[in-house]
């Protein structure tokens, strides 16, 4: 069969696979024609997910009779005024989006110019364009799309429910509406309107906070750490989620690049290492970040969905992000979210609610709590049980230097309170000490939670989940303040690699060495593996281990696995070393983990991004019966 050249019609089906895979992509990209088009205010109503209706009308600049017939052709666009794709001022530059919408639904356009008196219309069905007619619009476009993929019938198969399609058409509104605070947006599904902003006001932050509290919620910026750095050019602003507002998937992470919504991977892997230290796998945080650089520095012709780019020095972009996100949660200090403490007064609410009487005890009954006035002897708290710690075994390494197993018990140790301290706590009164942040320990309920009175309410604290961030937090101190033990192999693991990612591999031997990994060329293509970290031994696969961190270092520039891999094994260790469920505590070891969590970084969250302290006002407890 001879090369032929495809007709244009089919040419627009075969764009549209790509430009316009469901009804959220054909949304987008009339949306964004419309913020392109200084449009202050966009109606969008769709039904049916979109599959059978997507309407977008604007009171943007409209469009004379001769940029309508212009605007379905293929690769026709205004915003191109040269040739310079890496200085781009609009979201669409491709023209591709209205040939490809037409050339698989009923496309109908209506368009009235600002300062023209007419208004005209065209109509393209299944890539055939009607001729432009005269029609009534005020000074704006309406783009309706009717029946979509009714000429391509094998992608409907490919949509999903109604709901799911509106889901995604959603998400994709209020992303576009997060990027612009100052348009007004309405979204209509099925004729009932689901979501509608007015235009902001103020500075750039203001507009922008206030468009996060009528989309995402007002309580969203009381939740989140506000993040506001620069570095070399680049300029990154919002707000990251406390790391006890974590999600199971990556929906509510909001990214934007110079004003675009994107979901780029090297966004997400950023921000995911900012939160490597404080969250579980399988949890994501909740994030709204706007990037801002140099248009010439960044590519937004990646993908004709234009959620893609690719940073021209990717490392400065995602080492922003990461120390930035870091810097903030550590200065969060013990902050938790609110989210965690309303979550609990809900169900406490239900609970009084659900109509059961609660059973009478005699009065004689002894109470199961641990009192600091004397209600029992202590058992054994964290200074006199030191047997039953968990003790890492000592390694021994080629670096020397202390062995973990000391570090451990040093960390333990410094939990403990001494005598000094625990004179101290004691001279103190119930009243001095609940002015402090947690307040004063007052009772141990089963063995696992403390009580804790503020001036203001009360604090209930999962001891185990503190005392293992604290002990954690210690294993990193320690580790931080010199280079990290490393053992050498009896043998050496030669792995071939090729020569572009070999060399990428060996420009990092110093950082991996700092981490207890060494390694050094051997002959070409191949390099060997001659000591490993302590932590590490008989828990990972040195082939592996390396061919990971070359695939790691080929997508993003710089190694975080190792460093991830490692501190996996402190978390380990701290959880199976500090102070267990079941352990009942004196008054004094109860304040002084109450004042130690104070001073650490990070002691709101476990390691695993679960809250180590739940907040209740004194309001909110006098609400729970009925008192106001």
């Amino acid at each position: 069969m001879r090369i032929r050249h495809l007709p244009d019609n089919l040419v627009n089906q075969i764009a549209a696979g790509e430009v316009i895979e469901r009804p959220a992509a054909a949304v987008k990209e009339l949306v964004e024609n419309a913020i392109d088009a200084d449009a202050r205010r966009i109606d969008i109503d769709i039904r049916e997910g979109g599959k059978s209706l997507i309407s977008i009308r604007d009171d943007g600049i409209g469009m004379s009779p001769e940029d309508l017939e212009a605007c379905i052709a293929r690769h026709a666009t205004s915003k191109l005024p040269n040739e310079d794709l890496l200085n781009l001022d609009h979201l669409g530059f491709r023209g591709e989006a209205l040939p490809s919408i037409g050339a698989v639904s009923r496309l109908t356009i209506t368009s009235r110019a600002r300062d023209e008196e007419e208004a005209w219309e065209l109509k393209v069905e299944g890539g055939n364009t009607h001729a432009l007619k005269p029609a009534a619009h005020a000074e704006g476009t309406t783009v309706t799309v009717r029946d979509l993929f009714y000429a391509t019938p094998a992608r409907l198969k490919f949509l999903k429910s109604d709901q799911a399609e509106y889901s995604a058409v959603k998400d994709v509104v209020i992303r576009l509406a997060l990027a612009y605070p100052d348009i007004s947006f309405r979204l209509a599904n099925n004729g009932n309107t689901v979501l509608s902003v007015t235009a902001a006001h103020g500075q750039l932050f203001e507009r922008r906070l206030e468009r996060i509290g009528q989309l995402i919620g007002s309580d969203f910026p009381e939740n989140a750490l506000e993040i506001n750095a620069e570095r070399d050019g680049v300029r990154l602003t919002g707000f990251a989620g406390l790391p006890t507002l974590h999600r199971g998937t990556a929906k509510h992470q909001y990214l934007f690049v110079n004003g675009r919504p994107v979901k780029d991977k090297l966004l997400g892997g950023a921000l995911r290492a900012a939160y490597m230290d404080v969250l579980a796998r399988d949890r994501y945080p909740t994030a709204v970040l706007f990037v801002e650089l140099p248009k010439k520095y960044v590519d937004v012709n990646v993908h004709p969905a234009k959620t893609e780019v690719r940073f021209k020095d990717p490392g400065i972009v995602r080492g922003l992000i990461v120390s930035a996100i870091r810097h903030a949660i550590h200065q969060g200090g013990t902050k938790t979210a609110t989210s965690v403490s309303q979550s609990a007064l809900d169900r406490l609410q239900r609970a009084r609610f659900r109509g059961y009487d609660a059973p009478s005890l005699p009065y004689n009954q002894p109470s199961d709590l641990s009192r600091p006035d004397g209600g029992h002897e202590s058992d054994g708290g964290l200074s006199d049980q030191n047997s039953t710690y968990y003790t890492p075994s000592p390694y021994g390494g080629a670096g020397g230097g202390q062995s973990f197993g000391n570090l451990a018990r040093q960390a333990y140790s410094s939990y403990q309170p001494e005598p000094s301290a625990r004179a101290e706590l004691e001279a103190h009164t119930v009243a001095e000490q609940m002015a402090y942040p947690l307040g004063a320990a007052r009772a141990q309920l089963h063995e696992c939670y403390i009580v804790a009175q503020t001036l203001h309410g009360m604090v209930l604290v999962d001891q185990h989940a503190a005392h293992e961030r604290l002990v954690y937090e210690r294993f990193k101190e320690q580790m931080s303040d010199g280079v990290v033990e490393s053992q050498g192999l009896l043998t050496p693991e030669i792995i071939e690699f090729e020569d572009t990612v070999l060399d990428q591999l060996l420009s990092e031997a110093e950082a991996l060495k700092k981490l207890g990994l060494e390694i050094e060329a051997f002959g070409k293509g191949a390099l060997a593996v001659h000591a490993m970290p302590v932590l590490l031994l008989g828990k990972a696969d040195p082939g592996k281990l390396i061919r990971d961190l070359a695939d790691e270092i080929s997508e993003e520039g710089e190694i975080t696995g190792l460093e991830e891999r490692i501190n996996h094994v402190l978390a380990t260790m701290a959880c199976h070393g500090s102070v267990r469920s079941g352990r009942r505590l004196t008054v004094d070891e109860m304040n002084a983990l109450l004042r130690q969590m104070e001073k650490t970084p990070l002691s709101g969250q476990c390691n695993h991004g679960r809250p180590t302290y739940i907040e209740l006002s004194l309001s909110e407890i006098e609400s729970l019966f009925g008192r106001h």
